[in-house]
């Protein structure tokens, strides 16, 4: 036998009506709220079910109602009616449910607008880039041969100044002279509004 079996047993062998497993419940008895769940448990779940329509939502209310009986079991003020009292809860649970669908439902809209907005800015933005990266290659070609080799290689390949200047065998000072003056023409030559 097992302990839902021996529960029922209990609960039918000594007619304990609602009262009683509410006065053992407060005094903090497992058997009691076993007790509870499996006389309630049914209509609390199927009370939920048609209110919700959903199996899942319904199986997640009902056993927050119990958690929450037990939890709040000292402080509950209940007459004998524990069943009216399951029932009220299932209706304030199942109103908190809609409520907080409601406001996911909310909170989904606006993520989609945000995203649609950030969409939107990045595509001007990904416009700009190729743009600047148009005027920038322009702007690279009015250099020097061996300036426009230095900023390809910091820039585009993305070598250090120590790389450059080992490869190029020059100093580093070289590199970052030829880099700030390459920079210089660069940004006179592609119009501020894109940076």
């Amino acid at each position: 036998m097992n302990i839902t079996q021996v529960n029922l047993l209990w609960l039918n062998q000594t007619n304990f009506v609602d009262k009683d497993l509410i006065i053992s419940l407060k005094k903090g008895s497992p058997l009691a709220m076993e007790a509870i769940y499996q006389h309630h448990w049914e209509s609390v779940f199927d009370r939920a079910f048609k209110k919700t329509g959903n199996e899942h939502v319904a199986q997640d209310i009902t056993q927050e109602i119990f958690i929450s009986l037990w939890k709040k079991r000292n402080e509950i003020n209940l007459e004998s009616n524990l069943g009216a009292y399951l029932q009220g809860a299932v209706k304030y649970q199942v109103i908190n449910y809609f409520k907080s669908q409601s406001v996911t439902d909310v909170h989904r809209a606006e993520f989609a607008l945000l995203i649609n907005k950030e969409l939107s800015v990045s595509a001007d933005s990904d416009i700009i880039l190729k743009d600047l990266n148009i005027q920038f290659d322009a702007a690279i070609a009015l250099l020097p041969e061996k300036m426009q080799l230095i900023v390809s290689m910091s820039r585009k390949q993305e070598k250090s100044l120590k790389e450059i200047a080992s490869e190029l065998n020059v100093s580093i000072q070289t590199v970052k002279n030829q880099i700030t003056a390459a920079m210089k023409v660069i940004r006179k030559n592609i119009p501020t509004s894109l940076f």
